[in-house]
């Protein structure tokens, strides 16, 4: 079956930079498509970040266009997320997760790793 491990969070200052990978195993991320979300505590979960099939069709939410990147490397069978210029409201656990189809929910999803931005 497939599994997502997130791993890289941690504690940054304001404007610092993070990176964080998900690994991928039972299965070839070459098949997939993946996202990014997020989940404050006492807030929803949130989206961050969705990549095609093709890293061309990546689509980012707002609040962190600009300052995040998504990208897979398909040898290493590992997703990343690049966030750069960290602002404290990006405190928040980050998961990635994964489907088969252009659509619809998610059906793999990681556990998670902590990102927290100081001020």
């Amino acid at each position: 079956q497939v599994q997502l491990v997130e791993s890289g969070g941690g504690l940054v200052q304001a404007g610092g930079s993070l990176r964080l990978s998900c690994a991928v195993s039972g299965g070839l991320l070459n098949n997939y498509a993946m996202g990014w979300f997020r989940r404050a505590p006492g807030k929803e979960r949130e989206f961050v970040v969705h990549i095609g099939f093709l890293e061309s069709s990546a689509y980012y939410a707002a609040s962190v266009r600009g300052r995040f990147t998504i990208s897979r490397d398909n040898a290493k069978n590992t997703l990343y997320l690049q966030m750069s210029s960290l602002k404290p409201e990006d405190t928040a656990e980050y998961y990635c997760a994964g489907r088969d189809t252009d659509y619809g929910p998610y059906m793999y999803w990681g556990q998670g790793t902590q990102v927290t931005v100081s001020s």
